[in-house]
């Protein structure tokens, strides 16, 4: 079933659980996500990313293809613009079919900020579509740009923007970085930024960049107060390690049968992490 994240993270922020929300390019990939939540009974969301939309197949091929697979779901299924950096580019998605968007932001001043995001909020509110913003920043793994305490999330500005703000779910940052972390490498997570907007707001939060933070930081953000948990690198690298195997040991297999064989590790990857956010049987 297609719906917007409104619901489904009232309903866990309510129950204290998380939705895992998987990044995805394509229809592979949205099928094994969709087929991961089916067999753990658990409410999903689809996050597209702006980035991979402009650089590739765009939203107009890809998403209407990705919501016929979200209406013949078994479970809720939501499907989100994932860091919409471009006011016009989100409006586009919203009247595109998007039931969520994100409105990022965050990269800009905190006022501009505010702005940007309450101008989508009273577009997306008249086509009943959910929003998404960030306060505070976050780095990548990529370059050895990691999140460090001056990019972490100022929980008054956090209080005031959604004061302001009628958002659905904010995201926050108190540690976790895009990308896949180095071997052994578990990041230092700040839970106290994390409940004191939980405390002040008891709204939804936001954790992004969720891929090799370990069970334990994500099992504690949940518990203080995330319900939505950003996963991309984790499944996609899941996925690239089935295809370097499968051309290393037959390099010669026809491609269709390689990329068929990318669907199940990326199934079990988000599988995982359902357990990890808690969100199974919540349908």
């Amino acid at each position: 079933m297609y719906v917007s994240m409104t619901n489904m993270l009232a309903k866990a922020n309510k129950e204290n659980y998380a939705v895992a929300a998987i990044n995805c390019f394509n229809l592979e990939s949205a099928y094994a996500v969709i087929t991961a939540a089916e067999e753990m009974n658990s409410p999903i969301i689809i996050d597209l990313l702006m980035e991979h939309l402009q650089k590739h197949l765009g939203m107009e091929t890809v998403l209407p293809c990705v919501i016929d697979l979200a209406r013949k779901a078994k479970v809720h299924v939501a499907i989100n613009l994932d860091h919409g950096k471009s006011k016009d580019y989100v409006v586009k998605a919203i009247h595109a079919g998007f039931s969520s968007v994100m409105m990022d932001s965050s990269e800009l001043t905190f006022e501009q900020n505010i702005k940007n995001c309450q101008e989508i909020c009273e577009i997306a509110q008249k086509n009943d579509v959910s929003v998404e913003a960030e306060v505070g920043a976050m780095g990548a793994v990529k370059n050895s740009q990691y999140t460090n305490q001056k990019m972490y999330t100022d929980p008054a500005q956090a209080i005031e923007f959604v004061r302001l703000v009628p958002v659905t779910a904010l995201a926050i940052s108190f540690g976790s970085s895009h990308g896949i972390m180095p071997k052994d490498y578990v990041p230092k997570f700040n839970f106290d930024i994390l409940k004191e907007i939980k405390k002040a707001t008891n709204m939804p939060l936001v954790l992004h960049g969720s891929s090799g933070c370990g069970p334990e930081n994500i099992s504690k953000s949940v518990e203080f107060g995330i319900n939505k948990v950003n996963i991309g690198s984790d499944v996609m690298k899941a996925q690239s390690d089935s295809l370097c195997e499968q051309y290393k040991n037959n390099p010669d297999r026809d491609f269709v049968e390689i990329v068929e064989t990318t669907i199940q590790p990326a199934i079990d990857t988000v599988k995982k992490y359902i357990k990890i956010v808690g969100s199974s049987n919540k349908e």
